[in-house]
């Protein structure tokens, strides 16, 4: 291994070593303040720091420093074992004296060769239980060393970020928790004219708002699959506002919903909003680049649900004052939901589309349309 593999192993332990106490650290016999490093290549490191207290000031120290120092030792180091009889040589430093400004140095850094270095591609560290350092070491086409240090422990740094993507990555299974924000559109609209009187029913696009909390259950075709299977359940908001100063209204003696136009009163909202509880079901296809990490993902699939509740909402101006009227009703919506649904993303965010198969209302009881919800899913994908 190169003293870039160093370098990648030292690094992530100090690190690590800013956030674990002292009394989870490997021990050195004699000395409770020390931290070794033993790697597949048949070199150990050992860094000494004057008590506890200076082990937790290592994150203070500026780690570029460091580095500049450890280069020569290892350097130095490596060219001592080639040049060894029997194959192992054992030398010392002091970065606190080269730094004599600096609290946070280690005091002693000890590195010790033994023989030719092995093939290895894969270093852990150990530091009394495993904290989760994990150095992955492979060559690139020039014959160079390339070295990732991932580190999986409570500190929130981006190793740790790195790390629980990869766990995440690798996993076959998993939930998710997603919040849908868009906008609602009617299509295949049919003129509705109850009695010969046309009854137009054309909507605002911006107070026709779509929300839906969504919890999805997903699992991975196969361990390298790009394909992913997942399934709801799913709470929609439908709101359709109307255009014009109309309003929905029941007409209970005829069995229908009529879209009324209120001449008598300036509406600043009359919108008819509806719930749902949906099982959406369908599959997902994640592309990723060479390092496996995912560039965009694209979904398609449908979704089955069942009307839970309805109801109207005024909101006028009267005499001075605003008024707002609610009222529940079924208003001869059509109960059960299906249609289909596509999204396209990357990270934590979606562009979705679904379109209900079904009609708004019931046949001959209302407005002949079929529902569109468009906008953005905010997810912890």
């Amino acid at each position: 291994m190169k003293p870039a593999s160093f370098f990648a192993a030292l690094s992530g332990l100090l690190l690590s070593s800013s956030f674990a106490s002292a009394g989870s650290l490997a021990r050195v016999p004699g000395n409770d303040d020390t931290i070794m490093v033993k790697l597949p290549n048949q070199v150990s490191m050992t860094i000494v720091a004057r008590n506890k207290q200076q082990l937790r000031e290592l994150k203070n120290y500026k780690l570029d420093s460091l580095m500049t120092l450890l280069d020569a030792y290892i350097s130095q180091a490596e060219a001592a074992g080639r040049k060894g009889s029997n194959g192992q040589v054992t030398m010392e430093f002091y970065p606190a004296k080269d730094k004599p400004g600096s609290t946070a140095a280690p005091e002693q850094v000890r590195v010790t060769v033994r023989g030719s270095k092995p093939n290895a591609d894969r270093v852990e560290v150990f530091m009394n239980k495993k904290l989760g350092v994990t150095v992955e070491n492979s060559e690139d086409a020039n014959g160079g060393d390339n070295v990732k240090v991932s580190i999986n422990s409570d500190a929130k740094s981006d190793s740790v970020k790195h790390a629980k993507r990869e766990a995440r990555r690798n996993k076959l299974t998993g939930t998710d928790f997603g919040v849908d924000l868009g906008l609602n559109a009617l299509v295949n609209k049919k003129a509705y004219a109850p009695g010969g009187t046309e009854q137009p029913y054309d909507l605002r696009t911006w107070g026709s708002r779509y929300v839906a909390l969504n919890w999805k259950f997903w699992a991975r075709t196969g361990r390298n699959s790009p394909l992913y299977f997942h399934l709801g359940p799913e709470v929609a908001f439908n709101n359709y506002m109307l255009e014009g100063n109309r309003y929905f209204a029941a007409n209970t003696t005829a069995g229908r919903t009529d879209i009324l136009k209120d001449d008598a009163r300036n509406l600043q909202k009359s919108k008819l909003a509806v719930t749902t509880l949906n099982l959406p079901v369908g599959f997902t296809l994640k592309f990723r680049d060479k390092d496996h990490d995912e560039i965009f993902r694209l979904g398609a699939g449908g979704f089955v649900g069942y009307r839970i509740g309805a109801h109207t909402k005024i909101k006028y101006e009267q005499e001075g004052r605003t008024h707002k009227d609610k009222d529940r009703g079924s208003y001869n919506l059509e109960d059960f939901q299906y249609g289909l649904s596509g999204n396209i993303g990357v990270k934590g965010f979606d562009l979705f589309a679904k379109y209900n198969l079904n009609d708004v209302f019931k046949a001959d009881r209302g407005p002949k349309a079929q529902t569109v919800s468009f906008g953005i899913t905010f997810s912890d994908i």
